[in-house]
Order: C-alpha cells, then sequence, then structure tokens
C-alpha cells in the first residue's frame, strides 16, 4: 500500500449521530487530493454504534482504518491515532468538522515550510469564530490566561481540536503524553516546546457546535488541577523525548 502523505484522525465516543456525515466529507476531501491520504477513525468507549459506522464506511472509503479502544477520553484515542498513523502529516480533527477540511492545506504548508507543529487557532490574526456563546468564549479565554502564564507563554489557542504534527514530532511526542482528559493538547504543546519543536498557530475560521461535550463550569476545576501537573512535570523534566 501507498505510503500516505496525511493521516487525517478522528477521535470518535458515542458519534452516531454525526460520524455518517463527517465520513461522507472526509470522503469527498480525499477523493480530491493529488496525494495519498489515509483515514484513522479511533473510537473508544462508546455506548452507541460508532465503531459499527465507522466500519460500514470502510467499502466505501478504503483509505479509512478503524480503531477501537475500551477507554474513553479524547486524549488516549488522538494519542493512539497519531501512533498508529503512517502520513508524512498527521492531522487530528473534532468528528463535528467545525473548522472545515478545505483549511487543512493550510496547515500543510506550515508543515513542508519546516514547522513541525501546526495548530488552528481562534485567536491569530485572520481567524474568525462563528455563532460561539459569549460565556463559552470568555471561559476559554480564563483558561488560556492560565495556560499562558502556568505553562506555555506566547501561545493564544490551545484548545481548538485541529492540529498537525509531522510524523518525526508525532511519535516523539505522543509517547510523552500522560492526560487523557481536555488539557492533553497543552501536555503535547509542553513537551514540543521543551524538546525544540516549531510550533505555530494557524488561524481558522471555526463554527461553535452545540453538540460540543466540554463544560467549561463542570470542568473548570480539572483543566485548572491539570495544568498545575503539566506544570510540575514540565519543571522536573518530564518531557524531555528520548532519541528515537
Amino acid at each position: 500500500m501507498e505510503t500516505p502523505f496525511l493521516s487525517i484522525i478522528i477521535p470518535a465516543h458515542n458519534e452516531a449521530l454525526r460520524l455518517p456525515k463527517t465520513l461522507e466529507r472526509v470522503a469527498e476531501f480525499v477523493r480530491a487530493q493529488s496525494y495519498p491520504c489515509e483515514v484513522l477513525v479511533v473510537e473508544n468507549g462508546s455506548k452507541d454504534d460508532t465503531a459499527a459506522i465507522a466500519r460500514a464506511w470502510m467499502e466505501r472509503l478504503p483509505e479509512l482504518r478503524v480503531l477501537s479502544l475500551e477507554e474513553a477520553g479524547k486524549g488516549i484515542a488522538v494519542k493512539t491515532g497519531m501512533l498508529s498513523a503512517r502520513g508524512a502529516c498527521r492531522y487530528m480533527a473534532d468528528t463535528d468538522l467545525s473548522v472545515p477540511l478545505e483549511e487543512i492545506p493550510r496547515f500543510l504548508e506550515a508543515i513542508q515550510a519546516g514547522v513541525q507543529v501546526a495548530i488552528g487557532s481562534r485567536e491569530a490574526p485572520g481567524a474568525k469564530r462563528i455563532g460561539e456563546p459569549f460565556y463559552r468564549h470568555w471561559s476559554g479565554r480564563v483558561f488560556n490566561l492560565l495556560e499562558r502564564w502556568w505553562v506555555l507563554p506566547g501561545i493564544q489557542d490551545t484548545q481548538c481540536g485541529f492540529k498537525c504534527f509531522s510524523a518525526e514530532a508525532a511519535e516523539a511526542l505522543f509517547p510523552l503524553q500522560t492526560m487523557n482528559g481536555w488539557s492533553f493538547d497543552v501536555e503535547v504543546l509542553a513537551a514540543a516546546r521543551e524538546n525544540g519543536y516549531r510550533i505555530q498557530e494557524v488561524p481558522v475560521t471555526w463554527t461553535y457546535g452545540a453538540g460540543s461535550r466540554i463544560q467549561p463550569l463542570r470542568d473548570a476545576y480539572a483543566l485548572v488541577r491539570e495544568l498545575w501537573i503539566i506544570r510540575g512535570n514540565a519543571r522536573r523534566g518530564a518531557y524531555r523525548a528520548r532519541p528515537l
């Protein structure tokens, strides 16, 4: 099988309703590209038909692989997908595709220009947020303020679920990830910075989805606690990668 240039990794927990439309859009995107692609749906801990729906798409989308895990958590799903992928560029995308697939070339351009980690940003110049509730936006900015103070100064948006890694960076950084919750992105980026990988924020057009599962007020304590743990790990040098 031809080695893919691009891997699209989609974590999917209880996504039976949204997944068919998502895979239809992904299939259209993949067929339109001149380079080889692969698609990985990582289903983990679902109580609905997510896994069966994904597997049913494998005939219609030969580039698709489906991985199933018992453990829930977006972090473990993304980590598994990144380390199972074969592409030179490895792109993670939320199931709702709140950042359209048509923006992927901007991430690939950054990687091909020598950036190892290109992250979707809703705060970088030129970015757009569509339909986001006021309380959700400002709770996210408070979290980002803490994150910049404690862990990642200078990065305006770590929590957008659309990021692209070079194969080298993915294979070095994701084995260092220990968080499976919402802060796994921060941890991976902290490891990237610790190991000298270039990180670039890519401005995106992002549309708020009503099905978003993060609840800022409910999850605030866990998010702050995880940030503090990441800060401590970074200070102890826990994110220094061993040579591949």
